[in-house]
């Protein structure tokens, strides 16, 4: 297992508490389109320089895009139907949740991708807004998963309650996504027992606090990425968000100033401030 962090001074990787930083040609992208990326970190680990910890990161991306999937965690069929209840909606949710084929959506390019420590939003046409917490895998232009990351999918749920139509509307929009801090490489994808947790804090002060495993995603991870390559292609890789198991109460919406704080080991967390 190696981290790899995407600084502002470039590439360090980290295994067993070591630090080493990699030279100017190692690229995320390169860790996308390499034929063996664990042989590739395995090789760049080698041959990095010591160095200390990273304290400042950005979004460990390069041209990736990344895509979404819904409706993997019984929560969140719950929660989807309930939402769209009085649109007609709640039907097409209950009945992605046991279909064959996934819920598959495109979220963000990177430019629309938030970096650890920086600002997530929320629409200015949306009065109730939640984060998402998801385990988010990497997949290579190949479309092999060789690794995961942290991702939230911020939502704006009264759009896509109003309307299912309106999806791409309530996820996809500038500070719609953030990844990191870490890019986890490794040959096996986490136990099923790997927690997610989430605390959002406002005036510091916790406002809301749950966890859940990715073992309660009802779909196998790898199926989701052979759903996402069908009929599609990704020449430098791609991101894909695996749904979430954590909704908070429908009384609840994000405010400017919140800082929302995922943590998923052995990723780290990811913190944002809500804007």
């Amino acid at each position: 297992m190696i981290q790899i962090y995407s600084t502002p001074a470039g590439i360090v990787l980290a295994r067993d508490g070591r630090h080493v930083s990699a030279g100017p040609d190692c690229t995320i992208d390169g860790f996308f389109t390499a034929p063996e990326p664990v042989a590739f970190a395995e090789a760049a680990f080698a041959a990095g320089v010591a160095t200390a910890a990273p304290t400042r990161f950005l979004a460990p991306l390069g041209s990736q895009e990344v895509w979404a999937a819904g409706v993997t965690y019984q929560r969140s069929r719950t929660a989807r139907m309930e939402e769209s209840k009085d649109a007609g909606g709640g039907t097409f949710y209950d009945k992605v949740y046991v279909a064959d084929r996934p819920e598959l959506f495109f979220k963000a390019t990177p430019h629309r991708v938030a970096a650890p420590e920086t600002a997530v939003r929320i629409r200015a046409d949306s009065r109730w807004n939640v984060p998402e917490p998801e385990l988010t895998l990497a997949i290579t232009s190949a479309g092999k998963i060789f690794g995961y990351t942290i991702g939230n999918d911020m939502s704006s749920r009264d759009i896509e309650g109003e309307n299912p139509l309106y999806l791409p509307q309530a996820k996809v929009y500038r500070g719609s996504a953030a990844l990191g801090p870490a890019l986890v490489i490794d040959r096996e994808l986490p136990p099923a027992a790997t927690e997610i947790a989430i605390e959002i804090r406002r005036h510091d002060r916790a406002v809301f606090a749950d966890r859940t495993s990715i073992g309660r995603i009802k779909r196998p991870l790898p199926s989701l990425a052979e759903w996402l390559f069908r009929e599609n292609s990704f020449p430098a890789g791609c991101y894909l968000m695996t749904g979430t198991g954590i909704v908070p109460p429908d009384s609840f919406t994000l405010q400017p100033g919140d800082e929302i704080r995922i943590t998923i080991d052995p990723v780290g967390t990811l913190i944002n401030p809500v804007a």
